[in-house]
Formats: structure tokens, C-alpha cells, sequence
């Protein structure tokens, strides 16, 4: 692969590292020529493994070895682009602690329909804003047993940069995909689509007639979608109104919430049980 010393920082071949915005990446007008980027070579490993196509790399000279050598080898024949630390900070604006930077296509999104197929637990996340959030989900959902995650229209981006990175590759890992393209797809069309594939929904939210997370006839359900709500204000009204449960969980010391990566954790660690 062709090892390329930086020398002029406007290099359109840079621009996909630190020029283009979050949306421009996505290409949402052509999703087959999006792109992500991929942060240290643990994540670039676990997203080759699972898979994905590299583009190019950004690396500070010095680490062309150790992991940075091994997932280079990997990628076979793209571009690396180098330089010294102080030219990499001044392009990037940080420093690259982490090793490298890949340039990734962006897989093909599957179905709802295709990831929910023999699945039993599902995590919806409601319109999530916060990508360090998205990551710390899709970290528990590796871990704690959920067959696949669906992100409504207006949840953050999964492939962001600091998502990524905060779920340790784990996004390449659990099956997921969006339930719908566009605001007005979710609620109400979202939920009835879980439920043609058979699935109860479970709002995680305090109400009146909310069940206990541990609740017998909740943990008994074979099919069940974990909706979790944006920071703040949590899921909608509509939402909670339309699910088949609201659930609960019970806290001490006058706490009546959880960030809702922790309370995702709980959630998954007691319904996939």
C-alpha cells in the first residue's frame, strides 16, 4: 500500500478526515457512496472483520508500527497518508492518540423486516441525540444480549465519529438499521410494523401505569421491543400511549431517572435474562 508523506494540508484526499460535516458523509441523497470514519485500530479491525471496505488512512508518522502496521496490512492496497504529530494536529485539530483514522463505505443498511428476523429482543432508540450515548448503548447491547438495535429518523447518526468509537466497534457488531426515513414514520408506523413481526413494545418511562422492570408477565413475553427515549424529555407521549407496556425501573434516594445509556444497561441486563 502506498505510504503518502503529507506535505500540503489542502489535499482534497484530506478532506474526508477533517473538512467534510457528519451529513456530507452520510450522503443521505446517495447512501451508497456514504462514508464513516473509523478511530483507532481496534475499531478498524473490528469493522474489517465485520465486513466493511476501507477507503484511505490518516496516521501520525511515528506509529507506523505495532497495531497501526498490523491494520494497515489488513486493508490491503489504499492509500495512508502521514505526517509529523504538529502537522496532524494542526490539519486535524487534535492530537491522534488513538493510532489512526480510516476512511470506511458505509455498509448497506438491511430491512427492519431482515435484522428483526429471529430475533427476541430488540432495542428501539427514540430520537437519541448525543453520539457519546448512541455508543454506550450499542456497547451494552453487545454485551448484555440484544439481537439488534433500531434507531428512529431523528436519532443520532451510529456511525458518527464518536459513536464509534465509544461503542469499541461493537456498532459493527450488533445487528441494526433505521425504522423508517423520516419523522412522521415514527411513532405510530414504526410501532405497528414491530408488531406485524410480532413483537409487544415496552416503553421505559415513569407513569401512573408503569410495571416494574422485572414485572412477570413483561419477562415473559418471547418478543419484545425495549424503547428508550432522548435525553431529557424522554419518549413521547404518543409513544408511551401506543406501547404495550410502560416499565419502570425502581430507584432508591428520590432518583426518579437514569442517563439513558445506564438505563439502557438495566434494561437489557434484566429483559434478555
Amino acid at each position: 500500500m502506498p505510504i503518502i508523506k503529507i506535505n500540503d494540508l489542502s489535499l482534497p484526499e484530506l478532506d474526508v478526515f477533517v473538512r467534510l460535516t457528519g451529513a456530507q458523509l452520510r450522503n443521505k441523497l446517495e447512501p451508497e457512496k456514504g462514508i464513516f470514519i473509523a478511530e483507532s485500530p481496534t475499531v478498524i479491525d473490528v469493522a474489517l472483520n465485520s465486513g466493511c471496505t476501507p477507503i484511505s488512512m490518516l496516521t501520525d508518522e511515528r506509529l507506523l508500527g505495532g497495531d497501526v502496521e498490523r491494520i494497515i496490512e489488513k486493508c490491503g492496497d489504499i492509500p495512508v497518508y502521514t505526517a509529523d504529530t504538529d502537522t496532524l494536529r494542526s490539519l486535524t485539530g487534535f492530537e491522534l492518540t488513538r493510532g489512526a483514522l480510516c476512511a470506511m463505505h458505509r455498509p448497506v443498511q438491511p430491512s427492519v423486516e431482515a435484522i428483526c428476523e429471529g430475533a427476541r429482543r430488540v432495542a428501539v432508540l427514540e430520537a437519541v441525540a448525543d453520539s457519546t450515548n448512541i455508543g454506550a448503548l450499542f456497547r451494552s447491547a453487545a454485551a448484555l444480549g440484544i439481537d439488534a438495535v433500531l434507531v428512529t429518523p431523528t436519532c443520532c447518526d451510529p456511525l458518527c465519529r464518536r459513536a464509534v468509537r465509544v461503542s469499541m466497534g461493537t456498532v459493527f457488531q450488533v445487528p441494526w438499521t433505521r425504522i423508517g426515513e423520516v419523522p412522521s414514520d415514527w411513532p405510530r408506523a414504526g410501532i405497528e410494523r414491530l408488531r406485524a413481526l410480532g413483537f409487544k413494545t415496552c416503553a421505559m418511562a415513569l407513569s401512573d401505569k408503569s410495571v416494574s422492570i422485572d414485572d412477570a408477565a413483561l419477562m415473559r413475553e418471547e418478543k419484545l421491543a425495549i424503547i428508550l427515549g432522548t435525553e431529557g424529555d424522554g419518549l413521547s407521549k404518543t409513544t408511551i400511549a401506543d406501547c404495550d407496556y410502560t416499565v419502570k425501573i425502581p430507584m432508591s434516594h428520590g432518583v426518579d431517572s437514569l442517563n439513558v445509556a445506564a438505563a439502557g444497561a438495566v434494561a437489557f441486563w434484566q429483559l434478555t435474562r
